[in-house]
């Protein structure tokens, strides 16, 4: 795809095309200066998406004489069970068009309802902090929570709720230490002990191996034990001056030890250590135990405006757990063994983005 946009105000022309593979530095370059992009417009997941799912990604780069002015990561899900979609960004928590001027935000959003159509996907679906397409279908079913982090240790620990501080200070008496593990092996058994728990299907040990591979240093595995035993553990990303815990979990011990509340109090105070100015605690659903956990924290919900372009679809799909007809889905999927539900897992959840 090639398409040529004549900006009102200037005499040259906008040009919208693929992402190729010596665009990347250039790409995440443009990224890292542009205030409305996410760690989740990096131009490395469009290569963790094709080689841990497959899919085909279409990461579209606005530009003019050579230099980028916007950008937008879309990825192609198209499911026998789940249904065909293109988003901004399946697997992330954000994306749509991050772009630098109301011009090239256009011409990528139209090049993608372009190619939405081409496609002939059943939507096309930007995940944004700030709403776009108010007049699209959208749902509301989950929100953020983002907070600064000060520069001093302590105060981040005095700025907790008394309640939860003392969950951080049980983890603390009880004798659990932090480690920066530099492979996903421990990472993966206590997240997948975790989601196996909440019914949940896994990622593949291949997807963690491979965001840790293509991101490096940016993402950064944090592991929780006690006398040498795991008890929780967290994958997190770095962006800018933010720290974004998103993947985690914990065994069966972890809740009598406070092994989370530990866990992401040492993710906080490690990132404070590091100069991290922003504490992401990524998105959750309304009326979970994760969005109560956060808020426990001090933390505020913000609405995340996830909005649809039906195509060839005819409703907003909802493909999640708090959708009645998965409840006996999630009860069959808690008495699988573990070993079982982590082989089977992995081809269900690729398609769900």
């Amino acid at each position: 795809m090639n398409a040529s946009v004549k900006l009102p105000s200037e005499s040259v022309d906008m040009t919208v095309r693929p992402m190729q593979p010596g665009d990347a530095a250039r790409w995440d370059a443009f990224v890292q200066d542009c205030p409305e992009a996410t760690f989740f417009h990096r131009a490395g997941w469009a290569e963790v998406i094709k080689r841990a799912f497959g899919h085909r990604t279409h990461f579209l780069l606005a530009e003019v004489n050579g230099e980028i002015h916007g950008v937008l990561p879309l990825a192609e899900i198209n499911s026998r069970l789940f249904g065909h979609s293109l988003s901004a960004l399946p697997f992330c928590v954000y994306g749509g068009p991050a772009a630098s001027s109301p011009e090239a935000k256009h011409a990528l959003d139209q090049a993608a309802q372009r190619l939405a159509i081409e496609l002939g996907v059943e939507h096309l679906e930007y995940r944004n902090l700030q709403p776009f397409h108010t007049d699209w279908p959208g749902k509301d079913l989950y929100v953020t929570f983002r907070k600064e982090i000060d520069p001093e240790v302590e105060h981040n620990l005095n700025a907790i709720p008394r309640k939860q501080r003392a969950m951080v200070r049980k983890g603390i008496k009880a004798g659990l230490v932090s480690e920066i593990d530099t492979d996903t092996q421990r990472f993966f058994h206590a997240y997948s002990s975790s989601v196996h728990r909440l019914g949940t299907p896994v990622f593949s040990r291949k997807y963690f191996r491979i965001l840790k591979e293509v991101f490096d240093e940016d993402c950064e595995i944090l592991t929780i034990t006690v006398e040498g035993r795991v008890i929780s553990s967290v994958m997190n990303f770095y962006f800018r001056d933010e720290v974004l815990p998103y993947y985690g979990g914990g065994t069966a011990e972890a809740r009598n030890l406070a092994g989370n509340d530990f866990m992401y109090w040492e993710v906080m105070r490690r990132a404070c250590e590091k100069g991290c100015r922003m504490f992401d605690y990524g998105r959750s659903k309304l009326g979970t135990g994760s969005y109560d956990f956060k808020k426990n924290w001090g933390f505020e919900p913000q609405p995340l405006y996830y909005e649809y372009q039906l195509v060839r679809g005819q409703s907003v799909p909802d493909h999640n757990p708090l959708n009645p007809k998965y409840r006996l889905f999630i009860k069959a999927w808690q008495r699988m063994p573990l070993a079982l539900a982590n082989v089977i897992g992995p081809h269900i959840v690729k398609n769900l983005g």
